[in-house]
This record gives structure tokens, C-alpha cells and sequence, in this order.
């Protein structure tokens, strides 16, 4: 995705003298189109995250759309003070751009795991989160809310190459995105483990499960009604995150049922416990912290469905 990001915001820029790009020292083999096309707009910040927001926050201030790129982490927890006073309480378009969501930077260890952003970025009204599932959502994404007046946190996964089958790059803000149907079950996504989810879904079909696949791919707007439409009738909901399980999609989709007094039992299939030492590849690290696809057909063998009893 985030090939797809710096390619459309290169094509952005070109029509748009106010797009500006910070990075934090990263983003090689990844931002160069747009370095070399506007260097005048293209600022290395260097290893300094918090005043990188900092500037952004300036820059905003002055009519710009500064764009802040970093990992997950670095671009959320470590500056995330500089974003609440900044651009969220000053009303400021700052974009924050988080790469590598979940374990994706799984050999780095646990300091590059993005497990909490969606939760601590949700929790301000004044921030849109946006978290693409593939590349062709990440260039439809992009489009739709660059110029939005709000700041807008954007989850981009590294992956340019792995498309969800049925979700032909569809992103409407504050709207969930419905890949495909089933009467059996409901399994809720977001992000890059879109992908995992959908193979889930592959698998519990195959075993005679007819399972539905929605994504949600922003917050704040929420797709609360969407989601509340389509939950009614359903008795399970199974929410698939690369993310801790309190604060993030779980949390969302729980709320949506209590809320609107859904009658519906929600499981979820997230990071229950902090990380340990071990690592490994990010399909490595997907099964041992629960969140592969077989972890969704585990639990839902544990629910009550027509299918299996």
C-alpha cells in the first residue's frame, strides 16, 4: 500500500501546490517518486518524530496539507502529545501516515508492532482514521479524503501486491465495504489482514459455513448505521484485527451492538496479550498471537451455528 500512497500523492501533488511530505528518515524505495518530482515540498525530518508533527502542525496552520510519514508506532505513540494539541485541538488538516500496521514489521520485534494506534487515534473526535485493506483501496482512499478539513490518520500496510477478491478498490467514507454474503455468520475486518480474513472466510465456506465479509475502513465518521443494518438477523459476529483486542475494531463493533441493542454475540479475534521475545515472519507471528485465518475457523467452531450442529 504504501507504493500505491506515495504514487497518488505524487499525482495529487502535481495539481495541488499545497501537498507537502515530511518523513522520518524512512520511506526508501517508497517516497522517491514524489521526493524527485517535488524536492521543494519533500522535508527529511530525521529520527525526530515529535517535532516532525511539530512542523506538519506549521505548515497546516500557514494552508498547507503536510503529509507525516513514518512506522505505525513511531507516527502515533511517540508524537502522539504533538498531535492531540496540534492538529486535533487546533483544527488543522495534518496528515498522519502509519505504515506497517499489526506485525507487519514482525522481525524488528515488538518496539515496530502497531498494536494500539487505531485505538488511542478512534478515541479523538477530531481525527478521521482511514485503514485501507489492499493497494487499489489505499488510491481510492487517498483521493476521497486528502483534503478533508479534519486531520486524518491514514494505516497503510507495505504490501502493494495482495488484492481482497471482491472489494475492487471500493472506499466511501464512513461506510463499511461488503465483500461477500453468507446467512451463517458475520466476520468484520479492517486493514491489511483483510486479506487473512477473506481466506478465513475461503475456509469456513469450504467446511459448508456460509460466512458474509465486511470491512470497515474509517473511523470518525463510523460506519455505525451500515454496520447496525447489517448485523440485525445475525446471531454471530467474528471482528478479525491486527491490533489489541480492547480499544480497536472489537471495541467499535461492540459498541454498534450494545448501542443499538443488537441482538448478536460478538467473538473477537485479536492480540489478547502483550507480545513476548519471539519472533519470526509476519504469517509466523499472525498464528501465534491468534489473528491467521485458522484462528478465525477455531473459534468459530466454538459458536452455535446450523452448520456445525
Amino acid at each position: 500500500m504504501r507504493g500505491a500512497f506515495a504514487a497518488t500523492l505524487t499525482a495529487l501533488a502535481e495539481t495541488d501546490s499545497r501537498i507537502f511530505l515530511l518523513t522520518g528518515d524512512l520511506g526508501y524505495m517508497a517516497l522517491e517518486p514524489f521526493a524527485n518530482k517535488f524536492p521543494e515540498r519533500f522535508i527529511n525530518v530525521g529520527v525526530a518524530e515529535q517535532n516532525m508533527v511539530g512542523i506538519a502542525t506549521g505548515l497546516a496552520e500557514a494552508g498547507f496539507l503536510p503529509f507525516v510519514y513514518s512506522i505505525v508506532t513511531f507516527a502515533t505513540l511517540r508524537p502522539y502529545e504533538f498531535i492531540r494539541n496540534g492538529p486535533i485541538l487546533q483544527h488543522l488538516p495534518v496528515r498522519i501516515v502509519g505504515v506497517g500496521g499489526g506485525v507487519e514489521y514482525a522481525h524488528n520485534g515488538a518496539s515496530h508492532y502497531g498494536l494500539e494506534d487505531i485505538a488511542v487515534m478512534r478515541t479523538q473526535p477530531g481525527m478521521t482514521v482511514v485503514a485501507p485493506a489492499d493497494a487499489e483501496q489505499t488510491k481510492n482512499a487517498l483521493r476521497a479524503t486528502y483534503d478533508l478539513p479534519q486531520p486524518v490518520y491514514y494505516r497503510l500496510g507495505k504490501d502493494d501486491k495482495t488484492i481482497v477478491p471482491g472489494l475492487n478498490g471500493e472506499f466511501t467514507l464512513g461506510k463499511i465495504q461488503k465483500i461477500r454474503d453468507g446467512s451463517d455468520l458475520v466476520v468484520v475486518s479492517l486493514g491489511a489482514i483483510a486479506a487473512e480474513a477473506n481466506r478465513a472466510c475461503d475456509l469456513l465456506w469450504a467446511q459448508g459455513i456460509k460466512a458474509s465479509l465486511l470491512l470497515v475502513s474509517s473511523f470518525n465518521p463510523s460506519p455505525t448505521r451500515d454496520l447496525a443494518n447489517y448485523l440485525q438477523g445475525f446471531d454471530n459476529v467474528i471482528t478479525l484485527e491486527a491490533h489489541y483486542a480492547s480499544g480497536g475494531l472489537a471495541s467499535f463493533v461492540s459498541e454498534v451492538i450494545a448501542q443499538e441493542g443488537i441482538s448478536c454475540k460478538l467473538t473477537r479475534c485479536a492480540v489478547e496479550n502483550t507480545p513476548d521475545g519471539i519472533t519470526g515472519s509476519q504469517k509466523f507471528m499472525h498464528e501465534r498471537l491468534g489473528i491467521s485465518a485458522e484462528s478465525v475457523q477455531r473459534l468459530a467452531s466454538t459458536l452455535k451455528l446450523g452448520a456445525l450442529f
